[in-house]
């Protein structure tokens, strides 16, 4: 029976050593955000829900309350996202055939989250 102990002790440290390897290995492929990864996310929903949720549909679902302004889960369609980097830091300036579009101006920090929500949506 002493050697069934082992056997046994055995199979639970490399069941732990496996998970812990495949753990480690999602997190640098990217498969499990960590927590910096959500905090910037969060900052980026934020970040959409106080400046552009008056007009645009901010998430996975929903229509835009103007529906002139697209959907943000389908910009990506319409052009890569890093295109938006430099509109963001100057001043993103677009007029919808309606309420003129607000200027915005966002430091680098928050650049970086609206782009990293915006690509957590697209569809």
């Amino acid at each position: 029976m002493a050697g069934a102990g082992a056997a046994a002790r055995l199979t639970n440290m490399l069941r732990f050593a496996l998970s812990a390897a495949l753990v480690v290995l999602a997190a640098t492929l990217g498969l499990a955000p960590a927590a910096a990864d959500r905090g910037r996310l969060a900052l980026g929903a934020s970040i959409a829900k106080a400046n552009c949720s008056r007009c645009h549909a901010i998430g996975r679902t929903g229509a835009s309350a103007n529906p002139k302004a697209p959907p943000f889960r389908y910009l990506a369609r319409r052009y890569p996202l890093s295109n938006l980097e430099e509109a963001l830091g100057e001043g993103i300036v677009v007029g919808h055939e309606g309420p003129e579009m607000p200027q915005f101006r966002f430091d680098a920090q928050q650049i970086e989250a609206l782009l990293a929500y915006l690509a957590s949506i697209q569809r």
